[in-house]
């Protein structure tokens, strides 16, 4: 049996990849991928190496997760070094459980290579820190689903102080807005749509919770970030009057104006 390296790509730019992640993709026999690591990410895997696209794009996908399993098993009876490599950090919204626990099941050697998560590289890219000390002191990551039962946000007691990142949001930026006023959230809560953070064709949207339903949405992939955080970009004096006209009456989700 091979060894299998859960690989985490970081959200596009090669050079926030690890030494070792790098060291690994110009090594492996094969790589399997998702669809939307970049271009410029698998022109670094070694031209000796086999790549699979095991990936989905808009909803389609183009091998199920048991599929998945079954190529990493066989992968590894056939291959020394064989790499999954995921989009951002594999660890956050990666399916990296399911993986591991069919490696434990079938005794295959494995190791973890973590990566920038997406959220880490739009905040970077944005020049917006996740928390603040005076306003934001906790960070919710989630994504957004159209299943009723997976989307009780309010069952994470979310206050003022709280930053929301929604990964893969959807087409329907509608629907995230409702679902987040639904939650509690002020109408004129500050947005940031991100897409391809860290690219060269990355590209940003400023808005509010209100705002966000009328907006097209971005090529993924994207991601949204919720909070008093983001008006630092467009009013950093809003968030210092945050801070300093915080009292216990407002420590509720209906944020002041």
């Amino acid at each position: 049996m091979g060894k299998i390296f859960l690989v985490g790509a970081g959200p596009g730019d090669p050079e926030l990849l690890t030494i070792k992640a790098v060291r690994l993709l110009q090594s492996a026999n094969i790589v399997l991928h998702d669809s939307l690591v970049s271009p410029e990410i698998l022109a670094l895997i070694s031209p000796h190496a086999q790549l699979i696209d095991v990936g989905k794009r808009r909803g389609f996908r183009l091998l199920s997760q048991e599929d998945i399993n079954s190529l990493l098993v066989a992968s590894a009876a056939s291959h020394e070094t064989v790499v999954r490599l995921k989009g951002g950090d594999p660890m956050l919204f990666g399916r990296a459980a399911e993986e591991m626990q069919l490696l434990r099941e079938a005794s295959i050697d494995f190791e973890v290579v973590p990566g920038i998560s997406a959220a880490f590289g739009a905040a970077a890219a944005a020049k917006i820190s996740l928390t603040d000390r005076r306003v934001a002191s906790n960070v919710l990551f989630t994504t957004f689903s159209r299943s009723a039962d997976a989307r009780a946000l309010a069952a994470f007691s979310l206050t003022p102080e709280t930053t929301v990142v929604i990964y893969m949001p959807g087409p329907q930026y509608n629907e995230v807005s409702q679902w987040l006023l639904d939650a509690g959230f002020s109408p004129d809560m500050p947005c940031q749509v991100i897409s391809k953070a860290s690219q060269r064709d990355q590209s940003s949207l400023a808005t509010t919770l209100a705002g966000l339903a009328s907006l097209a949405p971005l090529p993924a992939p994207a991601l949204v970030l919720v909070g008093r955080v983001v008006a630092s970009l467009r009013d950093p004096s809003t968030v210092s009057a945050w801070h300093e006209s915080a009292s216990a009456a407002e420590r509720d989700l209906h944020l002041p104006s």
